[in-house]
């Protein structure tokens, strides 16, 4: 795995964001708009995943967190590769862990597939987490929940969708979020209007909101 883009806090570092990009991106591909939402305290890191071939995109080798055979919310999915990123996800906890934050201090987020992956490794890890956020996103491997869910059930979870997505439904989005509702207690899920498969002002601001209440230093 390429290195991590990493933005160091400004203050004394206290919490943690650790982001995930959707497909064929870089970690380079958010950091900025995720350097400018987080607090002083808060360092942000990106990393980028690895290059695979993806099935959706004809075999072609992009950075991708897990293969995606489809985007039918029913259609096969790779068990594997979800269950092996998560790991990798898990290990980058335990490296900030090892650092001397704890895992209330670290929120998990990302977009499209990255949101996935950050949800997915957020409810098979054991130990609390300050937060999640999933942008435009949904749950892999959702005919396994709750009964895989572990841990961070009780976790906030900020789960943003456009309601105009034309590559990951929106009415994806809102089976998850009501299926996240019957096992999760603290899940909000912000609709944004004629939004597609990308970010907007409104959702920064309301990131940016998040983590200011989740992560206070």
């Amino acid at each position: 795995m390429t290195s991590p883009v990493v933005i160091s806090a400004t203050a004394k570092h206290t919490a943690t964001l650790i982001f995930f990009h959707g497909l064929g991106d870089t970690g380079h591909g958010w950091a900025s708009s995720m350097g400018a939402v987080r607090s002083p305290h808060v360092k942000v890191i990106c990393p980028t995943a690895p290059t695979m071939p993806v099935t959706l995109n004809a075999g072609f080798r992009m950075p991708s967190w897990f293969d995606l055979r489809t985007l039918d919310s029913s259609g096969p999915e790779d068990e594997e590769g979800i269950r092996t990123a998560a790991q990798v996800v898990h290990s980058l906890i335990a490296e900030e862990v090892a650092a001397g934050i704890p895992t209330t201090h670290i929120v998990l987020g990302g977009f499209s597939q990255g949101g996935a992956l950050a949800m997915y490794s957020a409810l098979t890890f054991p130990e609390p987490l300050a937060g999640i956020i999933a942008l435009s996103a949904w749950l892999p491997l959702h005919q396994k929940f709750p009964a895989e869910a572990i841990g961070n059930r009780n976790t906030p979870l900020l789960q943003c969708h456009g309601d105009c997505d034309p590559i990951v439904p929106y009415r994806w989005g809102q089976m998850t979020a009501s299926l996240l509702k019957q096992f999760m207690t603290q899940t909000e899920f912000k609709t944004y209007r004629g939004m597609m498969h990308t970010s907007s002002e409104e959702e920064m601001r309301d990131i940016k909101k998040f983590i200011e209440k989740v992560l206070k230093p």
